[in-house]
């Protein structure tokens, strides 16, 4: 089947391939009764237009890229939500790249959106020796806009959440019904986000005089459920076990309960715990979970207007937007810790 072309579309409106080069391009100088009628006869023969012959000469393309932390987590579904209806609304479409984790690959997913000419770039994690390479990136002119994370500098756009203060929510809702021996299950600690939500956590235990046990401190490079039921064992076979959890993701959390209970521990009675991100799962597990809600919708929503405003508007101002995390108790954490314990 011969494959339909601008030339197709120019005889079927009865105007000339320039008039339809321009109706594509540049809308604005035609007429309307002239878009009207090629827009007509593009709908009567099917014609769709050649993004990548539109890149050859310069222009961007109606897309912007979004580099997901894990695909797999809900919270990130939740963000990429955001982006979407922001994006749709002004006409955009939104590539997603989920990272690996291999710096390397996250390097091959920026070359390939930079090739495509995406209008700019949402970035949920920078890996290990690339923040040369963004750095580059918004050198050449591409707009790179920090999401879950805050930038550098005054000088790029970033929506996050205070992660200190919500790590201190949690220890100090724990400490606050009176749990003493605590265990944190976190993420790496080069990951801000995963930094931050311990600082904030310890400074609330050691406020309280409690006491982080050195055998719960763990860390764990993926933030999984797989991994929180491997941080229920460890916590387990300890000599010293704590009596609450604080876990730096709900996936984390849903794994350590799983676990628990597995073991035939009871939540919250034995062990109280508490997630992070306040994912739709968090409510529908067998003991629903208490967590830090991050506003995940509205984070992926201002991230998507702020790129899109640097990319288009010459006068745009960049900001660096922070969100405070709200505490969501549920049975997980109970009534006070018995004087008995």
């Amino acid at each position: 089947m011969k494959r339909l072309t601008i030339l197709d579309v120019a005889e079927r409106a009865g105007v000339s391939v320039g008039t339809v080069s321009n109706a594509l391009n540049r809308p604005e100088i035609v007429a309307e009764k002239t878009l009207a009628s090629i827009q007509a006869a593009m709908d009567e023969l099917g014609f769709v237009r050649n993004a990548a012959a539109r890149q050859l000469t310069g222009a961007k393309s109606p897309a912007i890229g979004l580099i997901v932390l894990d695909i797999d987590n809900p919270f990130f579904t939740e963000v990429y939500r955001g982006v979407e209806a922001a994006a749709n609304e002004a006409g955009y479409l939104v590539v997603v790249c989920g990272l690996s984790g291999d710096p390397t690959h996250e390097r091959r997913q920026l070359r390939l959106l930079e090739e495509q000419r995406v209008a700019g770039i949402l970035a949920t994690r920078v890996g290990k020796g690339n923040s040369r390479v963004y750095s580059q990136m918004r050198k050449r002119g591409m707009p790179v806009v920090m999401l879950d994370r805050r930038s550098a500098g005054k000088n790029q756009c970033s929506v996050a959440v205070d992660d200190v203060a919500g790590g201190r929510l949690a220890g100090e809702h724990l400490c606050g019904l009176g749990h003493e021996r605590v265990a944190l299950v976190n993420g790496p600690r080069d990951w801000t986000q995963c930094a931050d939500r311990r600082s904030g956590f310890l400074t609330a235990v050691e406020d309280a005089g409690a006491t982080l046990l050195p055998d719960a401190d763990l860390e764990f490079e993926k933030m999984t459920i797989g991994a929180g039921e491997e941080a229920a064992r460890e916590i387990l076979a300890a000599a010293e076990q704590p009596t609450a959890i604080f876990c730096a993701n709900d996936l984390l959390a849903l794994g350590v309960e799983h676990a628990l209970i597995a073991a035939g521990h009871r939540v919250p009675e034995d062990f109280a715990i508490v997630g992070y991100d306040d994912v739709a799962f968090a409510t529908m597990a067998f003991v629903p979970l208490t967590s830090v809600r991050q506003p995940a919708g509205e984070l992926g929503k201002r991230g998507a207007e702020q790129l899109l405003s640097e990319a288009t508007d010459e006068n745009h101002k960049h900001e660096q937007i922070v969100f405070e995390p709200e505490l969501v108790v549920r049975a997980s954490t109970g009534a006070p810790v018995p004087s008995a314990r």
